[in-house]
Order: structure tokens, then sequence, then C-alpha cells
């Protein structure tokens, strides 16, 4: 028995349906009510910009937000001027669009809409990893049609960026959309009431950065941000957030661990692969080895290193490099720092820490380093040696020597006692640094110790800069 296709009148009807568009002349409420991220004013400019001819791939993780920011993208070309009738949005995972090629559903949206002209459209192809050698056609596209825009979109990071860079070199500019930052969740919720702009001395050098009007109420968003910040749908939404497994464990994590990474790569064991990545969150922030993690994951060591390259590909880890007390690297690098790439996900597969809970301090690590992450240009280190540890080290790229060094910690311990802080000290002395910074819980100073400048913030305060400054070094 022959199976019957769908009909192009059947796919022409699910493309009207997905471009409500065409008939109104402009997106529907749902979306227009979503706040745009913060990311929307770097990713719009890729769009209209005429003079590179390349598509636009939009890539990250699950659940952050690429599809409302295509929407939002839609809304802005036709208040923009563009004519609605021109904008094409088809998620390539319906199964209706099943083998069908975008050049193909291109050609169905110029007739649906009577727009037979090429030229001048914008072509959004969303969670384009769903159709089979896809980076060949959207190469073909790019090459063929010189005055349309392909923009496409997918959750698979890994495979996008690995077959973007193979097949559209030249052709593809990536841009990739991290979890919120700890900025980005203070400007969705609206709490710019907390922040004011203040003053720091920064080795000698009197800069503004921004602090707080209420400590106290900024770290009670933190810890919210910490255990559920990292998703924009999730921080609106006081059901997830009592249930997060329900949804953060079920729609992201196991999503990837069970179909994305198997699919993409080949894996046959996903119950061990889903044991290494619970052993990895438990530990975020942990010193660790392939040895050690293997005998507590019970994954074998060769197995071991290819499903933390995966699981680092898919942007759900992230490794950080060890350096000595003079911030020398190691030949063998025996040891290192696994940290979440996102801090809600360890409350996705646990439960919500508290400000009081043990693992807090390793969660705020986690958070604050997720901030840095999302700098592409950013490598950062860890300093360890015999009888000391310095959490986080800058390695200057033009002097190959570290150029600044920060201790996270979530206690006002070492605002008190700063005597307490003598592995940064070392390691300032050691490297011929001035001035340290030290994070606490809600105290804010400059003290001395050993000739070390150790200037102290609030570890919400620091999260806040640091996601601000990642934002506008990319503009």
């Amino acid at each position: 028995m022959a199976l019957n296709p769908f009909s192009e009148e059947q796919i022409i009807a699910r493309l009207q349906f997905e471009n409500p568009w065409w008939a109104s002349g402009s997106l529907d409420n749902y979306y227009q009510a979503f706040h745009p991220r913060l990311y929307f004013n770097l990713f719009y400019p890729l769009i209209k910009n005429s003079a590179v001819h390349r598509a636009t791939v939009l890539m990250g993780p699950r659940r952050v937000g690429k599809t409302v920011m295509l929407y939002h993208t839609i809304q802005q070309l036709i208040n923009d001027g563009i004519s609605p009738q021109k904008i094409l949005y088809a998620s390539i995972e319906t199964p209706i669009y099943n083998n069908i090629s975008l050049e193909n559903l291109f050609s169905m949206a110029k007739k649906a809409t009577g727009n037979i002209e090429s030229d001048g459209w914008f072509i959004i192809y969303d969670e384009i990893q769903y159709l089979k050698d896809w980076e060949v056609h959207l190469k073909t596209l790019v090459d063929t049609f010189h005055n349309t825009k392909f923009i496409a979109s997918g959750s698979a990071a890994a495979a996008l960026k690995l077959k973007s860079n193979e097949s559209g070199a030249g052709r593809f500019t990536d841009f990739m959309l991290p979890p919120l930052t700890f900025y980005e969740f203070i400007h969705l919720k609206n709490l710019q009431a907390l922040i004011k702009t203040d003053t720091i001395n920064w080795k000698g050098n009197i800069s503004l950065f921004s602090s707080t009007t209420n400590i106290v109420e900024l770290n009670k968003y933190f810890i919210n941000y910490v255990n559920f910040g990292g998703y924009p749908e999730v921080i609106f939404n006081l059901e997830i957030q009592n249930n997060p497994s329900r949804f953060m464990r079920a729609d992201i994590i196991d999503k990837v661990l069970l179909r994305d990474l198997p699919s993409l790569y080949g894996i046959q064991d996903v119950q061990e692969l889903n044991s290494l990545f619970t052993t990895i969150a438990w530990n975020s922030g942990q010193e660790c080895s392939i040895d050690e993690l293997s005998k507590n994951s019970g994954v074998k060591k060769t197995t071991l290193r290819q499903y933390l390259s995966y699981l680092e590909a898919a942007f759900l880890v992230h490794l950080v490099k060890r350096v000595d007390q003079k911030a020398g690297r190691f030949q063998r690098e025996n040891f290192f720092k696994i940290y979440l790439t996102n801090p809600s996900l360890r409350s996705a597969l646990f439960a919500p820490l508290t400000a009081e809970a043990d693992g807090m301090g390793a969660i705020v690590e986690t958070a604050i380093f997720s901030q840095w992450m999302q700098r592409t240009s950013f490598i950062p280190y860890y300093a360890r040696w015999k009888n000391g540890e310095v959490d986080l080290v800058n390695i200057s790229r033009k002097t190959n020597k570290p150029d600044w060094a920060v201790e996270i910690k979530w206690s006002n311990r070492f605002f008190e006692a700063p005597n307490e802080l003598k592995s940064i000290a070392i390691f300032c002395e050691e490297n011929n640094l001035a001035q340290a910074l030290c994070t606490t819980i809600d105290k804010t100073g400059v003290k001395e110790y050993n000739n070390l400048q150790i200037q102290y913030l609030p570890a919400a305060v620091y999260a806040y800069n640091v996601g601000k400054n990642t934002l506008e070094s990319q503009k």
C-alpha cells in the first residue's frame, strides 16, 4: 500500500496558520506580551544588515527564548516597514514539513501570499536541525537568492555550531543566545529600582559601576535567580518554580540527554550519560579528575572524556583549567573544575536552595562563572597548589600573566577577617598584583592585608556587573 504524502494545499494551510501576520498585518498578542531579552539589541542588527550577504544562525540551549526572539524579530521587521506578506516563519520540527526542502517551503510561501518575487523576503526556519543536511540546503539558498535574508535557529547547539563552521564558512553568521544573566533577570523583572550608579576604585582607577539601593531585596532576587533564573519562562511562573523538575528537568535536561545528544552522537547508554551529568550537577564548582569522575559516576575513562565533550558542546557544562600559584599551566591536565553553565539546572535535578543551605556557596560560584562564560573571548582559570586555591583568575592575552584574581564567597566572614584570605594574598604577591576582589553576602568596602588591597562586593552586585559588562562588551 502506497502512503499518501501531505498535499501542497495542506502544507500551505499550515504555513498560513504559522504566519497569521500575512492576514492580520501584525504579531498576535501572546508573543507581543513577552519582554524582549536584552540580547535582542545585538541580534536584530544582524537581521537588518544587508551589506554582508549571509544567513544568521541563532543557536543556544533549550528554553532560553530563541523562538520568542524570532517572533520579536518579526514584529520589529513589520514596525520597520517590511511587508508582513514577505516574512516567512516555519518550524521545521512540525511533522507536516517532514523531508520538505527549505526551498520548497519558500516557494509555497510565495504562492500562498502572491508575492512571487524572491527579493526582499525575510525567511525564518526554526529548529532547523530536524532537517537532514540542513546546512547544505541553507548554503544553497544563500548562494541562490542574493536579495533574501535567511535566518535559522536550533536548540542542538553542538551540531549547529559544528555544521555551521564546516559548511557555512563565509555564508553563515552564528549568534549564541545564552541563559539569562542576572543583569537581564533584573531588567525583565523590572527591578531597576534596586540598582544605582556608583564608583569603584579598581587598580587605582576610579570607574563607574552598579551597586544596589537595597542589598537585602537584591539578595532575595539573586537567590531566586540562582534557583530559577536561567530561563525567561520560569522567572514569571510560580507554578513551575513550585515544581521545577516537572518543567525544567523534563523539557530541558531530559530532552538534551535522552534525545538531542544520543541522536547527534550515536550515544547508546543514555543511563550512563544521565548518571554522569547528575554527578557533575551535584558537584558543580568542585575540583575533580577523570579518575574521580569515573569512579563516582561508574563511567569508563575513555567514554567519560567523550561524554564531557558532548555535555560541553550541548552547553550544559563548562570545564575550567587549573594554573599553579605562579599562574603556570600544567602540561598534563589531570585536575579541573566543572561548572553547570546555568545554576538553575541544579534545582531542576535536586531541589531549590535557601540562602543558608550548605550548597549555596558552590552554586553562587557557579552563578558567577555563568556570567563570565557568556563572553566568547574569555577563558577563565582557577589557581590551585599544595596549600592554597584562588577561585577565578584571568590570564592576560597580551602579557600571558595574571592581571586580576577573585575569591567567590557566600559569607561575610572574610570581610571581618581578611587575614583568612591567605591563598589569594600569596597568589597576588607571587604575581605582582596589588589588588584583588572578594565577594560577600552583603558587605561592601576595601581592606588591606599584607600590602594587598582587597575590594569586597556582595556576590549579587558582582554578578550583576559581570552580566552587564558582558552584554555591553559585545555591542
